[in-house]
């Protein structure tokens, strides 16, 4: 089985991490795409960036969640890479591919990867609007 999980700074491609984790006893590979969205329904004005910062173990972080997400048999291949950096709108945040041999169990998966992804992974998210300023999203 292949876990694949990086932070990147350059341009995601789903494709990429599709292909890295399909193979002949895959069935079924789900999906997931984040994108970076042009609002956000808790800010007033347009957004038109968002830069993300990672924490120096974020790494880690998203190679330990990745791991114990895929620590399931019926898990094939799992892959994960969150950005970094500068994103405009329509860019990929992050993208995540998991395969099994049946499609119940890879959105099963999928879903909870990504889930686990926001909820630990340390990064963060600045939102830019249109008017200049900029607001700190998930700060607590």
């Amino acid at each position: 089985m292949t876990v694949l999980a990086r932070l990147e700074k350059t341009p995601l491609d789903l494709l990429f991490h599709v292909e890295h984790v399909s193979g002949p006893r895959a069935g079924a590979v789900a999906t997931f795409v984040g994108l970076v969205r042009d609002h956000d329904p808790s800010v007033t004005g347009a957004v038109v960036a968002l830069d993300y910062s990672a924490h120096p173990d974020a790494g880690l972080v998203l190679t330990r969640i990745a791991t114990e997400v895929a620590d399931d048999p019926d898990v094939l291949g799992l892959a994960v890479s969150h950005r970094t950096g500068h994103l405009t709108v329509g860019e990929a945040a992050i993208v995540a591919a998991v395969a099994t041999a049946h499609r119940a169990h890879a959105f099963d998966v999928c879903r909870t990867l990504v889930e686990r992804v926001k909820a630990e992974l340390p990064v963060w998210k600045r939102e830019v609007l249109a008017d200049g300023s900029h607001v700190w999203v998930g700060m607590t």
